[in-house]
């Protein structure tokens, strides 16, 4: 519930409005577990809400798996036994360590070493997009999280990792498991929450799309919302017809189109990701086919090597061609990144999250 919900639920319980910040202080500040532990509202109220079966609390964090980059990928489970994967990713080197040790010096095991960090965050459990290159499609679509679902993940993982937003840099990408696209009045709902009562502000929020077009267009409308990011993943519709049978409802002209006319704020760029698959769409004539279609556009490319994984059928193309593709849209004046995988060893990286519970590791990384 967000704060109008609970105002709404306090004047029908008889209780004046200032009550609804006094819950939400408490559950998503102080970080309560039960309705018994907001002791700023009376017993009455507390009695009254239990009788009225509602329930305050994060979801349980059934495993952790930890990465040799420090990557910590989460499995977090639901009441209905349901679950969805969190992935935590902290950043640089946390500079001065706060006790007048400098970073890349022996410091104590209580001292945090990095100086900011990415939350991963799964809006369904399981996925209906069906992109051929994603472990996550394997699973098919369970069922949409709730805003609740999609906010405890954060709050168990900051809980987890004991910080602090805002005080603690903290990002947030909408790009594990599921399509927030199609779970969007509950994603939309979640990133005013995280915004409004976890403290993390819509500028260090992205959420990725593989393309609804009508909700590209809705989206552009919202007065508070994240970054926008589009996985493109193929230069021409025949290959994104072959990768993501989406395209054969919203082809590249309907995506491009939408994503020209996105009302961009000031600085901001949309982001294309595209997964590069050995032999299918890394090739030169590839790149120069998306610098075609972005052309004009104020956007960057993501450029990700495939996270391979079982029973994906394409491979991880060579360096060499990661860099040649990246080249040909540098030159092209694309501003073109080579995205770092993070956490494919415990298979934590994108395309990689599959609710893996039976390894810790992955084979041969």
């Amino acid at each position: 519930m967000d704060r109008s919900d609970l105002i709404s639920l306090m004047q029908a319980v008889g209780e004046p409005p200032y009550r609804a910040q006094q819950i939400l202080e408490a559950v998503y500040r102080q970080r309560v577990d039960s309705i018994e532990e907001i002791s700023t509202i009376p017993l009455q109220l507390r009695s009254k809400l239990r009788e009225m079966a509602f329930e305050v609390g994060f979801p349980n964090i059934e495993k952790r798996f930890l990465s040799k980059d420090g990557t910590v990928r989460y499995l977090v489970g639901f009441p209905d036994g349901q679950s969805v994967e969190t992935v935590w990713m902290p950043e640089g080197d946390g500079g001065e360590t706060g006790d007048g040790t400098e970073a890349g010096e022996s410091t104590p095991d209580n001292v945090r070493r990095w100086d900011r960090a990415t939350i991963c965050i799964s809006s369904q459990v399981g996925c209906a997009v069906d992109c051929q290159f994603c472990l996550t499609a394997l699973l098919g679509v369970k069922r949409n999280l709730t805003p609740g679902e999609i906010v405890g993940q954060v709050c168990a993982v900051i809980e987890d990792q004991n910080v602090s937003p805002p005080q603690d840099r903290i990002n947030l990408v909408f790009m594990g498991m599921g399509e927030p696209f199609l779970n969007y009045e509950n994603f939309m709902k979640s990133v005013r929450l995280l915004a409004g009562e976890v403290g993390i502000a819509e500028s260090r929020m992205t959420v990725s799309t593989a393309g609804i077009v009508p909700r590209v267009y809705d989206f552009g409308k919202e007065s508070v919302r994240p970054k926008l990011a589009i996985s493109l993943n193929a230069s021409n519709n025949e290959i994104r017809d072959s990768l993501m049978p989406i395209n054969r409802k919203w082809n590249l002209e309907k995506l491009i189109a939408a994503a020209r006319e996105f009302p961009l704020r000031n600085r901001e760029r949309i982001t294309f990701e595209y997964v590069l698959m050995n032999g299918v769409n890394d090739e030169l004539k590839n790149a120069r086919e998306v610098v075609e279609l972005i052309r004009g556009l104020r956007a960057k490319v993501n450029l990700i090597a495939l996270n391979p994984g079982p029973g994906i059928q394409f491979s991880t193309p060579s360096m060499d061609r990661v860099l040649a593709f990246q080249q040909v849209l540098i030159q092209a004046g694309i501003p073109a990144f080579v995205r770092r995988p993070r956490g494919r060893d415990i298979y934590a990286a994108c395309g990689q999250l599959k609710r893996t519970v039976e390894i810790a590791t992955a084979p041969g990384l």
